[in-house]
């Protein structure tokens, strides 16, 4: 944006308020894993050093502090890097995870338009296209996301819906949400695509230390999608779940989040979505899973607490309980326990570094390893560089 300024291409952003910008995040870690860090997520490969998401966005943001004029905005992100095995969507190229399995890949995250309205309720936000789900503590985008590593519990839910969403402002402390979307991480044109409802609330305190972010993710008839890729029997998860976020604030050095939910599925499989594509050491590949017959139930609570230390720095606190009933998430039915500290540091608004050690526990069966440990511990640091 620097570079562009005083330039026609730059005065043309500039008079439309749109903005072109980004980051590379990399990682490396040990493991006392040796093959895969799995089931956790995003950092999958111990002991290797890889590139986390190189990431390009272009959006234009609304202007809804105002009640005299509609407005608009969009944005529009896409990332490559091995981070796309989890924001991958059914038909949103989709077939390079779900088709051949591949450590790298790329990914259009986020693409929608939004629409202001100021004078339904105290305003009213209309998105139409990909959007993030709501309402978790993590998300997918690492300069956005407390630490590099994940929960578990975030690992297995929700990544991106594609629809259509209304956010309603009703007053200084409540906003209401509802969507109907293509289902649980697909498109409308996916062959597992179906109607989906979602209904969100969210409250936030007078004194802004307490906020409760409330919703119904999906609802429909939380039955797997079942269906044949290149001539192999596969499927798409088709869970349906509640999930809350409560967050605290005791002062202004201090804060905690806290979240939880339950999600179910009908005649699911074990691993959930499948990749046809090869078994390779990182996890993943090898086909549909074996049946889970009638309902089977996730659900956990996941904590984060932050400390900041100054202006640059915080450490972040992660604390977890999580059950996969029939392993309809993580492949293992088990009982699992996380617990994580990790340091930020920023040397400057574009140079960012996230060293963190962490100890994963499967209570019930082997499950991390491919299912040959019960127990990982994980140390590592990503580094991010925006542009």
């Amino acid at each position: 944006m620097r570079a562009i300024q005083g330039t026609p291409y730059g005065d043309v952003l500039n008079t439309n308020n749109i903005r072109v910008y980004g980051w590379i995040t990399a990682e490396a870690n040990w493991s006392t894993s040796k093959n895969t860090n799995t089931p956790d997520s995003y950092w999958i490969r111990p002991n290797n050093v890889d590139v986390d998401q190189a990431l390009i966005r272009v959006d234009r943001n609304l202007d809804s502090v105002q009640t005299d004029h509609l407005d608009w905005g969009f944005r529009s992100t896409l990332i490559y890097g091995i981070d796309y095995r989890y924001t991958t969507a059914g038909g949103w190229f989709s077939d390079q995870l779900l088709n051949h399995n591949s450590l790298y890949g790329w990914d259009p995250t986020e693409q929608y338009f939004d629409l202001y309205v100021p004078w339904v309720a105290e305003g009213m936000i209309l998105r139409v296209g990909r959007w993030i789900a709501c309402p978790d503590i993590e998300t997918q985008f690492a300069p956005d996301n407390y630490m590099g590593s994940h929960s578990l519990l975030f690992t297995f839910d929700t990544y991106t819906q594609t629809g259509v969403m209304a956010t309603f402002k009703l007053n200084n402390q409540w906003m209401f949400q509802a969507a109907i979307h293509a289902g649980t991480d697909m498109a409308p044109w996916y062959p597992g695509a179906l109607p989906t409802g979602a209904f969100g609330v969210r409250w936030v305190s007078k004194s802004n230390d307490d906020a409760f972010y409330t919703w119904l993710n999906a609802i429909n008839d939380a039955k797997f999608r079942r269906f044949d890729v290149d001539g192999q029997p596969a499927g798409h998860d088709n869970f349906n779940y509640l999930v809350t976020t409560w967050e605290h604030r005791f002062n202004p050095l201090i804060n905690t989040k806290t979240e939880s939910y339950i999600m179910w599925q009908r005649d699911a499989v074990v691993g959930g979505t499948p990749s046809i594509g090869p078994v390779e050491p990182y996890g993943g590949g090898g086909g549909i899973g074996a049946d889970i017959p009638g309902t089977t139930f996730t659900f956990g609570v996941l904590n984060y607490t932050l400390f900041e230390l100054s202006k640059r720095d915080f450490i972040t606190v992660r604390n977890e309980w999580w059950k996969d009933t029939d392993g309809e998430r993580s492949g293992y039915p088990s009982t699992y326990t996380s617990n994580a500290i990790g340091l930020s540091h920023n040397f400057s608004p574009l140079f960012q570094i996230r060293p963190e050690i962490g100890y994963y526990r499967s209570w019930t069966v082997p499950a991390f390893d491919n299912g040959t440990r019960k127990n990982q511990v994980m140390i590592g640091m990503d580094v991010t560089v925006h542009f």
